[in-house]
């Protein structure tokens, strides 16, 4: 089985022995390289094929989130920082977790084990094979076909599903967890909204319609929109 190629990017030496050593402890990765800001590791990509990235936000010339921005088709990324005003920044571009620093070791290997299950290609093929969705809602656990589901509206702590036939469930969940449960044709556009790319009816690189509703396009997702 082919080890997992990680890739640290963090302009503290210190920060990058405490990762090297909380990798050194799984033997199924394996790190390739460090780097100490974000130019360095834009040349290490090119050259390597890297799995996973641990990336530090805060770093002279071009900030973490900055470059993430600018890779076309990144790897996976588990973003580690002392800053907790990033963390909305980074979910909107997908980032596997979000690591305050200090980061303890239980909580690596949460981030590493969430990681794990996104990367698996059979967990993802019986994801994919779901067709219900089960979800709780007012004191009672519903079962909801994906293919009826329209759209998902994130709000704070709480979702709306939204169905054929103007059904409407109230869950108590996030978007991104919500996101783990469902088929490959759910697609985010925007931090507040994701939608069934089966039912959309027509879109723009600002709007998608969908069921006579039309649903804002998020600058940071417009390359899910050029995908369909």
């Amino acid at each position: 089985m082919d080890k997992i190629k990680c890739l640290i990017i963090d302009d503290e030496p210190v920060a990058q022995r405490i990762l090297e050593g909380y990798l050194s402890d799984l033997p199924e990765f394996e790190l390739v390289g460090k780097c100490l800001n974000a130019l360095s590791a834009r040349s290490l990509l090119q050259d390597q094929e890297i799995d996973l990235m641990f990336l530090d936000i805060e770093m002279p010339k071009l900030k973490g989130i900055s470059f993430l921005k600018t890779l076309h088709n990144p790897p996976k990324v588990i973003i580690t920082t002392a800053h907790r005003k990033y963390a909305l920044e980074g979910y909107e571009l997908e980032v596997v977790d979000y690591l305050l620093k200090p980061i303890p070791f239980e909580r690596f290997l949460k981030a590493i084990n969430r990681f794990k299950k996104l990367h698996s290609p059979n967990e993802l093929k019986e994801e994919n094979k779901r067709e219900h969705l089960y979800v709780k809602s007012d004191r009672k656990t519903l079962k909801i076909k994906q293919d009826a589901i329209l759209y998902i509206e994130g709000m704070n702590n709480y979702i709306k599903i939204y169905c054929h036939g103007d059904k409407i469930h109230t869950v108590y969940s996030s978007i991104n967890s919500m996101l783990e449960k469902l088929g490959p044709q759910f697609v985010r556009i925007h931090k507040s909204y994701v939608v069934n790319s089966d039912n959309i009816s027509s879109f723009t690189r600002e709007l998608i319609e969908i069921s006579e509703k039309e649903l804002p396009v998020g600058r940071a997702f417009r390359e899910a929109i050029n995908k369909l």
